[in-house]
């Protein structure tokens, strides 16, 4: 009895995205959802990212999270726009949050936008927003078991980065084991390896985002 609860939420959702995608589109925004479990480091990794891109990029965040506000907080230091949204309890954004949200941004200054998603390996995977592609982050303090233990996440995922990679030597994780497991489910998946303590792999990942911005400007 519970599948056709579900699908009809699914559903109404989808319907949602795809009208949240028709603006992002008329804005020619490139949209990103990040996605990854608590602590992954999606905050880090969009301060440095916006370190190095917000002079060549206008970028706006959408931050979401259980409770509190700490992220936005962050991200807004950086001097980009963000917006938080605080779900009380959800598990996931969804696409009529994203759409919410979208009335305190200026869309039209931006070329950029970075949905934050909740904490969470399950959940944030089944619901769209409108975005051109989600984007998976795993942190190597995780092991190198999520993916094949998690699998609709790296199946739903155009990209993946493994962050933390300055913590190998100290964490029984395996960066081929990540990347056969990905390979049995998603074998188009990109994948980036980096450290957003140190730097290593960084410039890979803001020039491959930098570029896809420019695709999308070039194909209006």
């Amino acid at each position: 009895m519970k599948i056709p609860v579900v699908r009809n939420v699914l559903e109404v959702n989808d319907r949602i995205a795809d009208q949240n995608r028709e603006i992002f589109d008329r804005n020619q925004l490139f949209v990103i959802n990040l996605m990854s479990s608590p602590g992954a480091g999606k905050t880090s990794l969009l301060e440095k990212t916006i370190e190095r891109l917000k002079d060549r990029i206008r970028i706006g965040v959408i931050e979401g999270d259980i409770q509190c506000s700490f992220d936005a907080e962050r991200i807004a230091k950086k001097g980009v726009q963000a917006i938080q949204i605080n779900t009380d309890g959800a598990c996931h954004l969804d696409g009529n949050m994203i759409r919410e949200a979208m009335s305190q941004l200026d869309l039209s200054a931006l070329d950029l936008l970075v949905v934050e998603n909740v904490g969470n390996l399950v959940c944030p995977a089944e619901f769209k927003v409108g975005e051109d592609m989600k984007i998976m982050l795993l942190s190597v303090t995780e092991g190198d078991d999520k993916p094949l233990k998690y699998p609709l996440m790296f199946k739903e995922s155009r990209v993946l980065i493994i962050n933390k990679i300055d913590l190998l030597p100290y964490v029984d994780c395996s960066i081929d084991n990540i990347r056969k497991a990905v390979s049995q489910l998603n074998r188009d998946m990109i994948i980036f390896e980096l450290s957003c303590r140190t730097g290593e792999g960084l410039e890979a990942w803001t020039s491959w985002l930098e570029e896809q911005v420019a695709n999308r400007k070039r194909s209006k």
